[in-house]
């Protein structure tokens, strides 16, 4: 290990910078696509035939491999972190969008049923009962776009976007080990931290009487 640590030692500014990079794309387009996938959930939540589509199309953008997908870009918007932004934005809609969906459409009819017998109207039931039900699913949609988008960004450093992938491919380009665990380590902990903590995120708005713990 000693040749990871003379790495890490000598380049631990750049090895920084480069993991601010990885979670600004990251958590950026997971914002952005929150942003856009949450009330697009909600409003479709009560309009299957058109949910069935907009799914079927988020379906679609996934199977897209990553690759081909920045490659898509660069003839439109270039390189840089603008193509990067836009494809890890499009990547993170459907496990947002498909979990807010399901989780407004799974609210219990009895409660939605008891909240109109209260006099509630649609924008009552929506903040005071369905999105409040929703909310444990709709966080374990935004976990699981953020590990996949936090994997993903990796690829960015092909079209210029840096990151850390920056420092995985150019260890491979030079057939350097240490360089390219100096990228995918940071790379591993950030997965594993932007899930442990929207994880428990997820169980604190989670009632108390839906935990199975």
């Amino acid at each position: 290990m000693n040749p990871l640590l003379e790495l890490l030692t000598r380049s631990w500014a750049d090895i920084l910078v480069a993991t601010w990079q990885h979670v600004y794309l990251s958590l950026g387009s997971v914002a952005l696509g929150a942003l856009v996938a949450v009330p697009l959930g909600i409003w479709l939540s009560s309009r299957q035939n058109i949910a069935r589509v907009v799914l079927s199309i988020a379906g679609t953008i996934q199977t897209i491999p990553s690759l081909a997908f920045f490659g898509f870009t660069l003839p439109v918007l270039g390189i840089g972190v603008l193509p990067a932004m836009v494809v890890l934005f499009l990547y993170s809609l459907l496990p947002i969008l498909r979990n807010t969906y399901t989780g407004i459409r799974e609210v219990p009819g009895e409660l939605i049923e008891a909240g109109r017998g209260m006099g509630m109207n649609d924008r009552q039931l929506l903040f005071m009962v369905k999105l409040p039900m929703a909310l444990p699913v709709i966080m374990a949609g935004l976990r699981i776009s953020s590990v996949y988008i936090i994997s993903w960004a990796t690829i960015a450093a092909l079209i210029g976007a840096g990151g850390l992938g920056d420092l995985i491919w150019g260890g491979m380009n030079v057939y350097d080990i240490w360089l390219i665990l100096a990228g995918t380590i940071p790379a591993a902990l950030l997965a594993l931290l932007a899930g442990f903590t929207l994880g428990r995120l997820e169980k604190a708005v989670t009632p108390r009487g839906l935990r199975s713990t």
